[in-house]
């Protein structure tokens, strides 16, 4: 007898990614204008492929390293906490994980239980909130303030939580919006984890990429937030490195032993030769990221002048940090948001991500990327001209 393959309903649930199908269908455009994908251009820097290829050649990379990753490189994790995000961080308090991806679903893994409720400032990213389906649990969805640049509803969070509220989880600067959350209002989340006894799951993949006196804060810094944060970070988008997949955390001990045992079965370690290609990136000259901070810079730039002229279709708030923008759709069909970016992707040739995608506040927006070069920015919005102005 046979019948249809049994899937487990948390999976069942979980809706095809949309960025993903936005590259899919891109596939069947000519001449694509493509802003869809979070992933730099760029390729990554010499100094950085020099350290990967000098460790494959001396033969380091061919079996595991140890769970929590290379010594060497968790060493110089602590350095760069220290210096950089005014974290006391220890090696023990260090785990190299696949990508911030892997580093943030262990990070749930270890906190969730079935039916917990994670709640997530809305829109948020996509993968956030799966992580926290596949967990098991329960994602709730505090909306942002918009008319505020997509600020925190510090009271909406108080008022979002229940007996079986276990954890806040959010990106800053934010994916999709861009929003670098101010040091202040991210204090008051902290005061709020620690009065309801939450763990804070922080996502920080773009935190050189501020903008305009905008300055990144990490919650980690905060002493008596030892013990409830969980801090998650990147190399892939710091040194255009996504395809090397290799990010790392940081938190209390006790709390790494136990993301240990779900980060075994999901990776066992990071690639061994993204490791040392991180260690590279750690130990060498970090002129690259101000050279990346600088074109995004002007690239928003570009994109935000081009938005300005299309101010019959778009809103924007200017991002003050990342590499994405959340523009609002102002024509009536933009309500589906989807439908929106697909006809759009058809018929005017452009691949964006539509803004339903994160989260149900996202629903009338859509997403665009300005890591890619200004030329392909230009490319998209030509193509969006001529598309709006015969309709």
């Amino acid at each position: 007898m046979t019948g249809k393959p049994r899937i487990s309903d948390r999976v069942g649930r979980i809706s095809k990614s949309a960025i993903h199908e936005m590259t899919r269908l891109s596939k069947d455009v000519d001449d694509v204008a493509f802003l869809s994908w979070a992933k730099p251009t760029s390729d990554t820097p010499e100094h950085i492929k020099d350290g990967a290829i000098a460790a494959i050649r001396k033969g380091l990379v061919g079996g595991y390293s140890e769970n929590a990753g290379l010594l060497e490189l968790r060493k110089e994790i602590v350095k760069k906490l220290e210096r950089d995000n005014h974290v006391d961080a220890e090696i023990s308090q260090i785990m190299v994980t696949v990508g911030a991806i892997e580093g943030l679903a262990a990070a749930v893994m270890a906190v969730v239980d079935p039916g917990d409720e994670v709640l997530l400032p809305s829109p948020t990213y996509s993968t956030h909130a799966r992580q926290v389906v596949i967990a098991s649990g329960k994602p709730v969805f505090v909306p942002t303030i918009e008319e505020e640049g997509f600020a925190l509803d510090i009271q909406g969070i108080k008022n979002a939580i229940t007996p079986r509220t276990k954890a806040i989880l959010f990106c800053s600067p934010n994916n999709p919006t861009g929003t670098v959350w101010a040091e202040e209002q991210l204090r008051q989340v902290a005061r709020i984890a620690l009065e309801n006894n939450l763990m804070v799951i922080t996502d920080e993949a773009y935190e050189y990429f501020t903008y305009d006196g905008h300055e990144h804060f990490s919650i980690a810094s905060m002493p008596e937030m030892r013990r409830n944060v969980i801090s998650c970070y990147t190399f892939t988008k710091t040194y255009a490195m996504t395809g090397w997949r290799i990010g790392y955390l940081h938190a209390d001990e006790e709390v790494i032993l136990q993301i240990n045992k779900a980060h075994i079965p999901l990776a066992i370690c990071a690639p061994v030769v993204s490791q040392y290609a991180a260690l590279a990136a750690l130990k060498g000259s970090q002129e690259c990221i101000a050279e990346f901070r600088k074109h995004y810079l002007s690239a928003r730039n570009v994109m935000c002048e081009r938005l300005e002229r299309l101010g019959s279709v778009f809103a924007c708030e200017k991002p003050g940090g990342s590499y994405l923008m959340f523009p609002k759709i102002l024509l009536e069909e933009g309500k589906d948001s989807t439908a929106f970016c697909k006809r759009l992707l058809k018929e005017g040739g452009v691949s964006t991500t539509p803004g339903i995608a994160f989260g149900p506040t996202g629903q009338g927006h859509l997403r665009m990327s300005f890591c890619v070069p200004e030329e392909e920015i230009n490319k998209a919005f030509d193509k969006m001209e001529v598309y709006f102005a015969g309709r």
